[in-house]
């Protein structure tokens, strides 16, 4: 029986599973994972994840110090303890976010991307099947392009909202971005008190639009579809480089055997040309685009505090443990 997640993976779209919780992934059979701090949190308060708590917590204590840098350390080896879990059940890559603390500091989110990657080199897993998970900011942006540049250090580009801010990822050269369907979807809905389907959807039309521009332009960059609401808006941009999907919505995809054809082409791109434009070197013009685009600005700091929140949650229960 060819069920609609089968379909969606004939059209080319590459499917990756949207979750901490790797003991639900490996029925999905995606070829890379996505984890951030939101969903490590969920899955780390499972009784099923506490040994990866008390490797975390070993890791931290042995690293000595004041108790706030046993927590850094612990939290820092906990991301790292379930990317390598991850990649035991995937061929792919996993990613992993730096500190959403770090958005508006290049150095600071340079510092912490090669941390990550020495912790993971000393567990036997190369760079190469790392992304390090980034807020799109300027500052990130920036941080992005050093590492992918000077450290062959691949990145995706996360909370990515705007036309601008995914300009200037394509011409940072990073390997991949993250456009938030859902969230776009949100805010569209509670501004105006519409509903929205199918390709009317406000997320699912911007995602089109940056698709659309990195095939007419060249770009390499990945367009890797996020934070989805519904299958419908999966199913609307079917034929897109990556979609990342959470397990309850793969699960809904697998017990369909509705058709899923192919939305999005690179051919078909070309179809409405869209003049090339540049941030890159720029950032009062970034950061006018970004703010003169409320929805953009307002969701990208949003996911920030929120990302920063449950960071804060995670390193809180670490610390318990650190000082029982």
């Amino acid at each position: 029986m060819t069920t609609s997640l089968d379909y969606l993976k004939q059209t080319g779209t590459i499917v990756v599973s949207d979750s901490g919780d790797f003991e639900s992934i490996d029925a999905y059979k995606p070829q890379d994972a996505t984890t951030n701090p939101s969903l490590i949190l969920a899955a780390a308060n499972k009784p099923a994840y506490a040994r990866l708590i008390d490797v975390a917590v070993q890791y931290g204590k042995g690293k000595g110090g004041s108790l706030e840098n046993q927590a850094n350390a612990a939290m820092d080896r906990l991301l790292v303890e379930f990317g390598k879990e991850i990649l035991a059940i995937i061929p792919g890559r996993v990613s992993t976010e730096v500190d959403a603390r770090l958005s508006f500091d290049k150095e600071g989110t340079k510092a912490k991307a090669k941390e990550l990657i020495a912790l993971y080199e000393s567990l036997g897993i190369r760079k190469e099947r790392i992304l390090i998970k980034i807020a799109s900011t300027w500052e990130g942006i920036q941080a992005a392009r050093e590492l992918e540049r000077d450290d062959g250090i691949h990145c995706n580009l996360t909370l990515l909202f705007g036309f601008g801010q995914a300009v200037a990822c394509a011409e940072a050269g990073v390997t991949l971005i993250s456009p938030f369907v859902g969230r776009i979807l949100d805010w569209y809905k509670k501004a105006t008190g519409k509903n929205y389907e199918g390709d009317e959807d406000p997320g699912v039309k911007s995602v089109k639009k940056i698709f659309n521009y990195y095939k007419q332009h060249g770009y390499k960059t990945i367009v890797m579809g996020a934070s989805f609401r519904n299958t419908g808006e999966i199913k609307s941009l079917a034929g897109v480089d990556f979609l990342t999907i959470s397990p309850a919505l793969l699960e809904e995809l697998r017990k369909s055997t509705d058709p899923v054809p192919k939305r999005l082409d690179a051919q078909a791109a070309q179809a409405e040309p869209l003049p090339k434009v540049s941030f890159i070197d720029n950032e009062p013009a970034f950061r006018w685009t970004l703010l003169e685009d409320q929805m953009a600005f307002e969701k990208l700091h949003e996911g920030i505090r929120k990302f920063a929140e449950d960071g804060e949650t995670l390193k809180s229960l670490l610390r318990k443990k650190l000082s029982a």
